[in-house]
Formats: structure tokens, C-alpha cells, sequence
């Protein structure tokens, strides 16, 4: 599914047959205007999501906006101010809160990732640990935080992780059978390889054929010696185990990208409220 598609899909999932609460107790010809509310410190992400939220649910409805995607937001900024039909807000309102809220919160979560590692070479990338479906709009937030996305999907990138070398009979032949297929099939996709000792990043080298080497689970002082035994042959990524506490420690031993689950998959939403506010 495309975003639009998504996004439909996600209105239809919480209107079903109608938004009754709104129906029962709003006058259809009422209008209003609500604010959308600061509570938590953080990145914003997610206004322009709320714009097709708000265009799909009902036309009329119209935005004044005040801040943007990747503004730092305080506790009691107003993002934006939201004209129209009050029965299509109401119904507008937490399929809007559902999208901003996750999305400030990874982009909130990126921007802190993203600053650890400051003055270092080293980019911060996500995963795919994403929720089913809301992919790219997670991706995206993770951008607009300030860290960089990995491949988007299986289909973008080879990565050869340890149960494909495993089950291909080793890191050569896991190679080998890679560039015979994606020859077969006339893609150009960079190769990943993934390493679990310092023998496996040997072996690689020694092989040839990929363009990043990622150091699964190895400790500080083990990754700053693969980098240098790597020494520039290809790209190099630390990944497994890696905490905000080490971060920086990993990101001075000249890794180039540190992948952080974390960005996507363990974090907080942020704390926004669309709210009633009186015509001025």
C-alpha cells in the first residue's frame, strides 16, 4: 500500500459505520476550531500526515499552521490550529493523534541517537524493526530526527545476516550465490555481510565482493580493530548490544554507521492533544 492508502485504510479502522459519540451530541452544521497541543518536550514529525488525515475525513476542514516537521517543540507550543464541520474533527482527531504522536516520538528519539554521536564520522541508521504497515511514515520521522534510514525492505538491499550464511554453508558460498543471482536477475544492489568474530571480518576481506561489513555484537575494543584491519576496503557498520551509554564509544572507533533498533522499535510517543479552542 502507498501512503494514501494507509492513510484511508487507518480512518476506515476507527470509523467503521460512523463516529457515533460525534453524531449523537454535534449539530452537523456546527463549527469550531481546535489546537493542536504541546505536552512534551521533543521533534516534531507528523503535520504533513495530519494534513491528508484531515483532507480525506472531510475537505472543508483547513489548517493554520505554525510549526513545521523537525522543529524542536516545548511543552505548551500550539503546532497548529484546525478550522471546520467539529463532527469531521472529532472524527479526524486520534487517527491524527495516532500518526503525530509515534512519529514526534521516533523523531524525538533519532535526534537524541543522532546527537551522541555528533562530530564523529559515524551515521546513525534504523532497522526494520518497524509496526506492520507504518513503515514509511516511521522511516521518515527517523529523517526528520536527524538520523538516516538503513534499506527500506528486503527488496533494496542484500543483507546476508547470520542464518543466511548459516544456511548457505558459509560467508564465501553465502557471496558467491548472491552475485550469481543478482547477475541472473540483472539487479545492482550493494551487499551486506554480516561478521560474528573478528576471523569472519578476515575471511571477508580476503574474499572480496561485498560493500559493508557489519560487526554483530562486538565489543568496543573489537570493533576499533576490525575497523582498522578493514582499513577503508568497505564500508563498516556496528550493530547488536549497543547502548546510549556506549554509543559514543563505539562512534569513536571510526565506524561509519551504528544500526539502533531502538529508533523504531522501543520508543515512547510523544505527548500531543488536539484540543477545543474558543473563536477569536
Amino acid at each position: 500500500m502507498n501512503q494514501e492508502e494507509i492513510i484511508r485504510q487507518s480512518i476506515l479502522e476507527d470509523v467503521g459505520d460512523g463516529d457515533h459519540s460525534s453524531l449523537a451530541c454535534i449539530d452537523k452544521s456546527c463549527q469550531g476550531q481546535m489546537k493542536l497541543l504541546v505536552k512534551q518536550d521533543g521533534i516534531l514529525a507528523g503535520v504533513e500526515v495530519a494534513k491528508q488525515v484531515l483532507a480525506i475525513v472531510d475537505p472543508a476542514i483547513t489548517m493554520e499552521q505554525f510549526m513545521h516537521d523537525g522543529d524542536a517543540i516545548r511543552k505548551g507550543d500550539i503546532v497548529f490550529i484546525i478550522h471546520g464541520p467539529v463532527q469531521s474533527m472529532l472524527t479526524a482527531e486520534r487517527t491524527v493523534l495516532n500518526f503525530m504522536q509515534r512519529m514526534s516520538g521516533i523523531a524525538t528519539s533519532s535526534n537524541y541517537y543522532a546527537n551522541l554521536v555528533e562530530g564523529t564520522k559515524t551515521t546513525i541508521l534504523d532497522t526494520r524493526k518497524t509496526t506492520p504497515n507504518m513503515r514509511i511514515f516511521e522511516k521518515y520521522a527517523v529523517k526528520v530526527g536527524g538520523a538516516s534510514n538503513h534499506r527500506f525492505g528486503l527488496f533494496d538491499m542484500v543483507m546476508l545476516k547470520d542464518n543466511h550464511i548459516d544456511f548457505a554453508g558459509g560467508i564465501e558460498k553465502a557471496i558467491d550465490k548472491t552475485h550469481e543471482y543478482l547477475k541472473s536477475k540483472g539487479l545492482n544492489l550493494k551487499i551486506e555481510v554480516e561478521t560474528r568474530s573478528l576471523d569472519d571480518v578476515k575471511r571477508v576481506l580476503a574474499h572480496g565482493g561485498v560493500d559493508r561489513i557489519m560487526l554483530d555484537n562486538f565489543s568496543v575494543e573489537q570493533c576499533r580493530e576490525a575497523v582498522a584491519v578493514i582499513d577503508g576496503k568497505c564500508e563498516t557498520e556496528a550493530s547488536g548490544g549497543i547502548t546510549d551509554e556506549t554509543l559514543r564509544q563505539y562512534a569513536e572507533t571510526g565506524v561509519d554507521f551504528i544500526s539502533v533498533g531502538a529508533l523504531t522499535h522501543h520508543i515512547s510517543s510523544l505527548d500531543l492533544s488536539l484540543k477545543f479552542c474558543k473563536n477569536e
